[in-house]
């Protein structure tokens, strides 16, 4: 089987969890590209005896750490990263991707990282407890299915947020963000009435600069390689953790 069978199906993914890393989707991309150039020419290799996704978010964390992983010198600009990632060291940024963004085991965090297994645990408990520490805020919810979005309430409220209010339309989620700026705005596709909640992200993004996290069932459908993609994506169903992680880190990286 050649490279491109073997890992094509997972790039998409190792490029959602590099953009978190990097808090940039231009940063992730390039050293997505940086790490399949070096596959490619053999300057990198990935561990036939491991899961295709583990081998190969092992070989991106060896080249994300040999070429770079120093976000503080990069230039400023609109495409840096917050000062808040500079406060979170790497490595437990990186275990807590791979947990609660990615959905990897301990055990499966443990081997791309090369740590141990209680390594593994400990960077895990590190970055949770400095994620927490950040700011909380409001929240607008574009869900047209009221079960998930009171799910979604439900898990936005437990990590101390607040919700403005769950729009099933564009034209209520427009309405509602202009009443009050969200800090945070989570949004499904299809919405109730046909509309389109990329449509009403764009509306609400001509007025406010705000965090945006996309929930849909097709998640590939907007990891396409064209521009503009989201940098936050969480797939349905959704784990709680996949959603908290994405509200956690987009909150963490946003410059607004």
């Amino acid at each position: 089987m050649s490279l491109v069978d073997t890992y094509a199906p997972f790039l998409p993914y190792l490029r959602r969890f590099s953009r978190a890393l990097t808090g940039s989707q231009s940063e992730g991309d390039r050293y997505v590209r940086t790490a399949l150039e070096a596959l490619v020419a053999g300057d990198a290799t990935v561990e036939n005896g491991l899961h295709p996704r583990t081998a190969l978010y092992r070989m991106f964390l060896g080249i994300w750490g040999s070429t770079g992983a120093q976000l503080e010198s990069l230039e400023s600009g609109d495409d840096a990263p917050s000062d808040r990632i500079r406060r979170l060291p790497p490595v437990s940024r990186q275990a807590f991707l791979l947990s609660a963004l990615e959905g990897l085991s301990v055990e499966e965090i443990a081997s791309v990282m090369t740590v141990s297994e209680d390594e593994a645990r400990d960077l895990l408990a590190t970055a949770e407890a400095d994620i927490e520490k950040e700011l909380r805020t409001n929240v607008l919810i574009i869900e047209d299915e009221p079960i998930i979005a009171a799910d979604i309430e439900e898990l936005v409220e437990s990590l101390g947020h607040s919700v403005d209010g769950i729009a099933a339309t564009r034209t209520d989620a427009v309405k509602m963000a202009g009443d009050r700026k969200p800090g945070i705005v989570l949004a499904d596709v299809q919405l109730a009435d046909g509309s389109s909640g990329i449509d009403a992200v764009d509306d609400i993004l001509g007025e406010h600069d705000v965090p945006v996290i996309f929930i849909t069932a097709f998640p590939e459908r907007l990891l396409t390689g064209d521009k503009p993609e989201p940098a936050y994506l969480i797939s349905k169903p959704f784990k709680p953790s996949n959603v908290k992680a994405a509200i956690s880190q987009a909150l963490f990286f946003h410059k607004g």
